[in-house]
């Protein structure tokens, strides 16, 4: 018996594209080439993955996907304004529930409508509006290619924090404890000056953009400038610089939030960036993946079935992340069975 590409890629947790590359080099034994699909054993484990034997040749990875990325037909005003207005509502979603919002996906989706949700407090409503309006002036900035400064940290809280308006866009004046965090942030009357140094830091670093973000975020969420929206701040930062560097930017689950602060811990207790770093560049490699999986031969194998006759480019963005989200959701509940077992 045998499966299909789409079958042994949620099988597996890893992408389509990934597993055609795997067929075509022969290390998936018995897999053959039928038509412009392959017809893999039921019974195949997953090939041990030589890539990523070093952060490396992951971010090399990365790069050379994204020149592979930027070599193709560029995308037009609308196509670029279909996907981030599929990507803000998860990314809204989760950023939000990270910090405990208790917005659902779909209510997230219906709030950012314009609707108001039943039972839920008008905090969540206000903090998906605000997130969405701070995820669109990050996206004006980019078009301009506007330096990160406090000046726009500033300005980019002060849409994050729509509930608190005495706190908006202002530096905190008295101490804070994060519970459960083996790192105390800064002291107020170091503030200043802690933000001073991380951003001629950032600037003058000559690492890998991941890595320069990995190191900027930790070291942002450390200082901890504002009394509240510190987390959601920190991560449109790091999706306003990974944009202006050509990536597309990256949406942090919230079914993923342990690995994410355990990233800080390694950080903080065993100054072991790695953790940040290959969390950021999984997230970067999939959604690179997403854009180069898009191709007109990939899509008729994995989506034909799918897509009406002359689909457009936003048809199909749509069909494709329909179903990226039902293996994000199988994936989700596979590894929740696994780890109850």
């Amino acid at each position: 018996m045998f499966i299909t590409v789409k079958q042994a890629s949620e099988k597996w947790g890893i992408s389509d594209r990934r597993v055609r590359v795997l067929c075509s080099e022969g290390k998936i034994p018995g897999a053959y080439q039928e038509g412009r699909g392959w017809k893999i054993p039921v019974d195949s484990k997953k090939p041990a993955d030589g890539r990523y034997k070093s952060k490396e040749s992951l971010l090399a990875q990365i790069d050379r996907k994204k020149i592979e990325l930027d070599n193709r037909r560029p995308l037009t005003a609308g196509e670029i304004a279909r996907l981030n207005e599929e990507f803000i509502v998860e990314y809204t979603y989760n950023s939000n529930a990270i910090e405990g919002n208790t917005l659902t996906l779909r209510e997230t989706d219906l709030v950012l409508r314009g609707l108001t949700i039943d039972q839920k407090p008008l905090k969540d409503h206000m903090e998906a509006v605000g997130h969405k309006e701070a995820f669109d002036f990050v996206s004006e900035l980019v078009k301009d290619n506007v330096p990160i400064s406090e000046s726009i940290i500033k300005q980019i809280h002060y849409l994050v924090l729509a509930d608190k308006k005495e706190d908006r866009g202002v530096y905190r004046r008295i101490p804070v404890h994060i519970i459960g965090a083996q790192h105390e942030p800064v002291q107020p009357y170091l503030i200043e000056p802690k933000m001073e140094q991380l951003l001629h830091d950032f600037s003058e670093s000559t690492e890998h953009i991941v890595t320069k973000l990995a190191r900027f975020h930790i070291e942002f969420e450390g200082i901890h400038p504002f009394i509240d929206g510190n987390g959601r701040t920190g991560r449109l930062l790091v999706n306003l610089e990974l944009m202006k560097a050509g990536f597309p930017p990256i949406d942090i689950k919230f079914t993923d939030r342990i690995a994410y602060y355990r990233a800080f811990d390694e950080y903080h207790v065993k100054h072991n960036l790695s953790a940040m770093e290959n969390l950021f560049a999984g997230y970067i490699n999939a959604r690179l993946d997403m854009y180069l999986d898009m191709d007109v031969a990939t899509w008729e194998e994995n989506y034909g079935e799918k897509t009406p006759p002359k689909a457009t480019f936003e048809e199909r963005l749509r069909i494709y992340q329909r179903e990226a989200d039902k293996q994000h959701t199988q994936r989700n509940y596979h590894s929740r069975d696994k780890g109850a077992r």
